[in-house]
C-alpha cells in the first residue's frame, strides 16, 4: 500500500492511498483460507469445499471488508507514524469511482490535524479569588423572607373588602346550563386570591367582596379543561363569602424553626448561614473560573482548526437564536449565519478547549464511572417519570455522554490548575459578589 501526501496547508492534511489489486486479493485470499475448514456446502464435506468454489460464493462480500479493512488500516498506521489526531472524523473517498474488481483502490483522505498546544507553567498564573462571609443581616433577611413564604392569614376588619393576596373563605355551587356538575361546589374554602389555583377569571372577581356577601362568578372553562363535558363551556358559581383574611409573615420563633425542620431558632441560623455561604462558595467559584479561562485565554495562542471554530460558532448561533426567540421551539428556522461576534467567542472556547483538555492528559484527569452515573442522575430529574429511559438513552447515546462528561472533565481541570496557579483571596460582601456575577453575564 502507498501513502503519498498531497496538502500539507497549516492543520489541513490530504494523502492518497493506493491498494493495489495484488494486495487486496491476498488479503481476500487470506480471509477465505482462514474460514474454509469452517465452512459447510452441499457436495463438500466440513472444510473440503476449494477455495475457488469459496471465492465464487463469498468474494464479493470479504472483497469489501476486506477493502474497508485494508483502508483503516492505512489509517491507523498513518496516524500511529506522525502522531496526527484529526479534530474531526477524516473525509475518505474512493476517486476511481469506475472500479473494477482486478483494479488498484484508489483513496483520498483529508483531515485537519489538532494542533501542538504549547506548555504553560501553571504555577505562574495568577488569580484572585473573591470569598464572601453570610453576616449577621443576610441570616435575618434570609430568616425574613422565609417567615414570608409561611405567611398566615389573620381576618380582616368588619366591613373590609378582600385584596388581592388576601385569602377568602366561601361556599360555592357552580353550575353549566342551570344543572349543578359534579366536583363544582365546596364548603368553607381557603381561596388566596392571585395564586391562580382556580378557572381563569374567577379569583378577580372576588377582589373587593366583603364578609357576608353572594356574588355570582361567570368564566368559561378552558377549551383544553380535562374534563371534556365542561371543556369551553361557560359556568356561573354561586358563591357566599364567609371571611376575608390578610396575609401576615410568621413571626420568627421557634415554632418558625419547626416548620422547616430545625430543632429551634438558632439551629434554624445557622442551617441558613451554612446555606448561604455554600451559595456564595459557588458563586465566588464561577468568579475565578472565568478569571483563570481569561488568564489562560491571554497566555496561550495557537492555530485552530476551522472546522472545530465553524462547528463552535454554528452551535453559539444557533443557542443565542432560540434565548432571543423563545417562543420558536423547532429547528425549521433554517441556516443561521454566525456573526463575527459569535466566531470570536468559537475561537475563544475551541483555544480553551484544546488548552484544559492538553492539561488533563498530561495530568491524568479522568471523569469516573460514579461522576457520570450522578451526572444522569442529575440531568434525569428533569424528566419526572421517565428517569429510567432516559438513563438507558444516555448509556446507548456517545454523544449525549460527551456532553455530560465535558463540564465535569473541565470543572477538574480547572480544580489542578488553582491548586498549582497562584490564588489570592479577597473579602467581598455579598452585593458586590452579586456584582461580579451579573458581570460575568455581560461579557
Amino acid at each position: 500500500m502507498q501513502v503519498t501526501e498531497t496538502l500539507n496547508d497549516g492543520l489541513k492534511r490530504g494523502y492518497a492511498i493506493k491498494l493495489p489489486a495484488e494486495e487486496l486479493d491476498a488479503k481476500v485470499n487470506e480471509k477465505l483460507t482462514e474460514a474454509q475448514p469452517e465452512v459447510e456446502m452441499k457436495g463438500f464435506r466440513k472444510g473440503k469445499v476449494p477455495l475457488a468454489l469459496l471465492k465464487k460464493q463469498f468474494g464479493q462480500r470479504i472483497l469489501g471488508e476486506s477493502m474497508q479493512e485494508a483502508i483503516d488500516g492505512a489509517m491507523n498506521q498513518h496516524f500511529e507514524e506522525t502522531g496526527d489526531r484529526p479534530a474531526m472524523q477524516p473525509e475518505v473517498k474512493m476517486t476511481n469511482e469506475d472500479w473494477k474488481e482486478g483494479d488498484d483502490v484508489h483513496v483520498e483522505m483529508s483531515y485537519e490535524k489538532l494542533p501542538d498546544v504549547p506548555e504553560i507553567d501553571l504555577s505562574e498564573i495568577s488569580v484572585e479569588k473573591p470569598v464572601a462571609k453570610a453576616s449577621d443581616e443576610d441570616v435575618e433577611e434570609a430568616l425574613n423572607n422565609l417567615a414570608e413564604t409561611a405567611q398566615d392569614f389573620e381576618e380582616r376588619e368588619e366591613g373590609a373588602a378582600s385584596e388581592d393576596g388576601d385569602q377568602v373563605v366561601i361556599d360555592f355551587v357552580g353550575k353549566v346550563d342551570g344543572e349543578a356538575f359534579e366536583g363544582g361546589a365546596a364548603e368553607d374554602y381557603p381561596l388566596v386570591l392571585g395564586s391562580n389555583s382556580f378557572i381563569p377569571g374567577f379569583e378577580e372577581q372576588l377582589v373587593g367582596v366583603k364578609k357576608g356577601d353572594e356574588k355570582a362568578v361567570t368564566v368559561n372553562f378552558p377549551e383544553e379543561y380535562g374534563a371534556e363535558h365542561l371543556a369551553g363551556k361557560e359556568a356561573v358559581f354561586d358563591v357566599t363569602v364567609k371571611e376575608v383574611k390578610k396575609p401576615v409573615a410568621a413571626q420568627v420563633n421557634d415554632e418558625l424553626a419547626k416548620k422547616f425542620g430545625a430543632e429551634d431558632l438558632e439551629a434554624l441560623k445557622g442551617q441558613i448561614r451554612e446555606r448561604l455561604e455554600a451559595e456564595y462558595q459557588g458563586a465566588a467559584r464561577q468568579v475565578v473560573k472565568r478569571r483563570l479561562l481569561d488568564a489562560l485565554d491571554e497566555k496561550v495562542t495557537f492555530d485552530l482548526p476551522p472546522s472545530l471554530v465553524d462547528a463552535e460558532a454554528k452551535q453559539i448561533a444557533h443557542q443565542l437564536y432560540h434565548e432571543e426567540n423563545p417562543d420558536d421551539q423547532g429547528h425549521d428556522h433554517g441556516e443561521i449565519e454566525p456573526t463575527e461576534e459569535h466566531r470570536k467567542l468559537a475561537e475563544r472556547r475551541v483555544r480553551l478547549g484544546l488548552l484544559l483538555a492538553e492539561i488533563g492528559n498530561q495530568h491524568e484527569v479522568q471523569v469516573t464511572d460514579s461522576e457520570m452515573t450522578q451526572a444522569i442522575m442529575n440531568q434525569a430529574r428533569q424528566y419526572p417519570g421517565q428517569e429510567r429511559q432516559f438513563f438507558d438513552f444516555v448509556r446507548q447515546n456517545q454523544q449525549m455522554q460527551q456532553q455530560l462528561r465535558a463540564p465535569i472533565f473541565e470543572d477538574k481541570v480547572v480544580d489542578v490548575i488553582l491548586e498549582t496557579a497562584q490564588v489570592s483571596e479577597s473579602e467581598v460582601g455579598k452585593e458586590d459578589l452579586q456584582k461580579l456575577l451579573d458581570e460575568l453575564d455581560e461579557v
